[in-house]
């Protein structure tokens, strides 16, 4: 009996694994105190969010998905608590091949993510603290130029706008750094085609030209290059 149990076992294993896939990515987490909702699986496609795959969440808030990826790229996951509220629904991810795990709350399901398994997201997670940090000295500055009661004469002004575009140029300067010495990760071409695509081309043209074949060839990939040959069309 024991030894049927366990050849049973066996194969259903080998039966829920055998559509997976080196391209393969498999989600999975759960969240915090949902007690009922849909959760979509959703990316990017030629400027239209495609819904991949959905579930309907009732009880404990744990959730699976899986399907095969043609690239790493960035992923969303879209929680419609039927709440008639659309803040903080949707959170974003870098997807790649292999287990994801995805923790959050129902609540502040997109602000306290804790999302493992890939190496991608890491590197976005990295960059994304440090921009977050320089993005918010950039609207401190605005707001002190917009401060009606400050009564700023036009020297103080002038200062005021000098040293924001300081911060912006400091801020071009460490998108287009960090995609260089992280050329391996797929946040490489990310980063120049979503974050800085109005970069001067030399720049661009510098991240695109370190790239190894797979991330070169990967979607961000591919959209750098069509965006380096539309600027020096």
């Amino acid at each position: 009996m024991k030894q049927f149990l366990y050849s049973l076992s066996i194969l259903c294993l080998v039966v829920s694994c055998a559509g997976e896939t080196e391209n393969t990515m498999t989600v999975s987490g759960n969240i915090k105190g949902l007690k009922k909702g849909t959760l979509y699986l959703q990316y990017v496609k030629d400027t239209t969010l495609v819904t991949v795959d959905s579930l309907e969440i009732e009880g404990d808030g744990n959730f699976t998905f899986q399907t095969a990826l043609k690239s790493p790229e960035l992923f969303y996951l879209y929680l419609n608590k039927k709440d008639n509220n659309d803040v903080n629904d949707r959170l974003s991810f870098f997807a790649e091949p292999g287990l994801i795990t995805i923790k959050t709350n129902w609540n502040t399901f997109d602000t306290k993510a804790k999302i493992t398994g890939s190496k991608s997201h890491e590197k976005l997670q990295e960059y994304q603290k440090v921009m977050s940090k320089n993005n918010l000295r950039s609207l401190e500055l605005i707001q002190m130029a917009a401060n009606q009661n400050a009564q700023y004469g036009q020297q103080e002004l002038d200062s005021i706008e000098l040293l924001y575009t300081k911060k912006i140029k400091r801020n071009y300067i460490y998108a287009i750094n960090f995609a260089i010495n992280n050329k391996d990760s797929y946040i490489a071409p990310y980063i120049a085609v979503k974050e800085i695509p109005d970069a001067n081309i030399i720049y661009l043209d510098s991240i695109a030209s370190v790239l190894p074949a797979n991330v070169s060839n990967s979607k961000y990939g591919k959209e750098l290059t069509k965006l380096l040959a539309k600027k020096k069309s």
